[in-house]
């Protein structure tokens, strides 16, 4: 069953994502200023009547404050204070949002709302009375379109769900719940994400076809990085980077920046060269002018020694260095007209993270990490709150993979090699050992860290004996259990 798939348009979760930027206090004036700009074009474009409501109300909006309304002309609407650090809209600003409620405008938006809804109602009743179930299933799938266009969440769900109660045909079962996460997604309902991508993936499960197998990898993977699981969501991130189609759920571009966050953070050292540092696809994006073109060719290997030596030098991913700006438009994988014009990015501290962190080169590591978090994880909304998880954990792998090289290391001699100071370095390791993250203990009197290699054989026989003591403890109760059986049958 391989037809297109269908519901796939709306709801925009780059329309979210504008939302996120407007409430953002790491954004820029400009980014706000264009968000808002496309936010107000949105809403009048798409009629999104419900959608205005829920975030410029003056009284209900969660981005102005309560008491009078005020008009499009107001120079001073209010804001309320909540973290903006969310990738939900439930949540409120925690800066001056200039989004005033224009109560015309409202009035204008619900009309035009009312007759496009008297329209469906009327296509409905009509191929009810003159028409097959097909055409009766196509009306209500417009309705429920259009409750997502216009930012219903609730009666998005409600209309998806009612087409799908009558719906035979497997494909367009997954497109349904694939629009339910999306709605999910959009309003930051990560309950109703994780109940659906189960459901999605039974059905895939149950006969699925290949392309939309891929597309709930995407959805999969996306969920499991926003609830932190970066650990799951590395292998189908990165699966996905070869297949990918889901433009309804977010760029190519910004798959690649997940993809490579998550598996710099939770893959092994062979994986992490394997999957990331050597990956074709991404070495078309993160490398020099040569690597991309041989990655494009499929001359480059995802093998050992794949020429990873003339990746771009990791020195350069400071903040102010100057690179290359790609546009990923046409890496997309054939559905060109599905694909939005996407917004050039940078990704030279990305580069710079990876080829640092795999040749051991810890200053510039840190360097890189920091025009990370202040690009990438401060500027989206799905990576926004595990900001400081993620610069925390790896921070981690840097110490554990310099740490594990050595027996003694000198205090001075690892923090020169980070380019941070020795109290720093002395206060972040302790938090780590601490909390058994790291098996080494820190010295100050004679200025050097002793690592705890733990031993294997050790190890493997208190586990043997912990589970052999588990299962003598079961054996007796069964044994008890046997022998009381044999005594009520006496």
């Amino acid at each position: 069953m391989g037809s297109d798939p269908q519901y796939a348009k709306y709801p925009s979760l780059s329309l979210a994502q504008d939302i996120f930027t407007l409430t953002n206090p790491s954004s820029a004036d400009s980014s706000r200023q264009t968000s808002l700009k496309k936010i107000q074009d949105a809403v009048s474009e798409h009629k999104m009547a419900p959608l205005y409501r829920y975030l410029a109300h003056p009284t209900d909006g969660i981005l102005n404050t309560s008491g009078e309304g005020s008009t499009r002309k107001s120079s001073t609407p209010g804001s309320r204070k909540i973290p903006s650090a969310s990738s939900s809209l439930k949540r409120r600003p925690s800066v001056s949002v200039d989004f005033p409620w224009d109560e015309e405008l409202y009035k204008r938006l619900r009309i035009d709302n009312e007759k496009e809804l008297e329209s469906f109602q009327k296509e409905e009743e009509e191929a009810t009375e003159q028409a097959g179930d097909t055409e009766v299933q196509a009306a209500k799938g417009k309705r429920a379109e259009f409750w997502a266009r216009v930012g219903d969440k609730d009666k998005a769900i409600a209309a998806y769900e009612a087409v799908l109660e009558k719906t035979g045909v497997l494909g367009t079962k997954i497109d349904i719940v694939l629009a339910i996460i999306r709605m999910g997604m959009f309003f930051g309902d990560r309950m109703l994400v994780k109940r659906e991508v189960d459901r999605a993936k039974t059905l895939v499960d149950t006969g699925g076809d290949w392309d939309r197998r891929n597309r709930l990898k995407a959805y999969q993977g996306l969920h499991y990085m926003t609830i932190r699981s970066y650990n799951l969501a590395a292998p189908l991130l990165l699966d996905s980077l070869s297949t990918f189609t889901s433009y309804e759920l977010c760029s190519y571009s910004s798959l690649v920046v997940y993809s490579v966050l998550a598996g710099s953070v939770s893959l092994k050292r062979v994986d992490f060269k394997s999957k990331v540092v050597d990956a074709p696809e991404i070495r078309a994006i993160l490398g020099d002018g040569e690597e991309k073109l041989s990655a494009l060719s499929g001359a480059a290997a995802s093998g050992p020694g794949a020429g990873d030596e003339e990746m771009q030098d990791a020195s350069s991913a400071t903040p102010a260095a100057a690179s290359t700006v790609v546009n990923l438009t046409a890496l997309g994988s054939g559905q060109a007209a599905a694909q939005e014009a996407e917004v050039a990015i940078d990704f030279t501290p990305l580069a710079g993270l990876v080829r640092s962190l795999y040749v051991g080169n810890y200053q510039a590591f840190f360097l890189a990490l920091a025009a990370v978090e202040d690009n990438f994880l401060s500027q989206d909304r799905y990576l926004y709150e595990h900001r400081g998880w993620y610069v925390r954990e790896m921070r981690l792998r840097g110490y554990q993979q310099l740490l594990q090289s050595y027996r003694v290391v000198g205090l001075q001699s690892m923090a020169s090699d980070f380019g941070i100071s020795v109290d720093f370095l002395d206060r972040d390791l302790a938090k780590f050992i601490a909390a058994d993250r790291i098996p080494c203990t820190i010295d100050r009197v004679n200025g050097i860290i002793e690592t705890n290699r733990p031993d294997d054989k050790n190890k493997q026989y208190a586990d043997v004996v912990k589970q052999g003591d588990s299962l003598i403890t079961k054996l007796q109760k069964y044994g008890q259990a046997v022998r009381l059986r044999g005594s009520e049958r006496g």
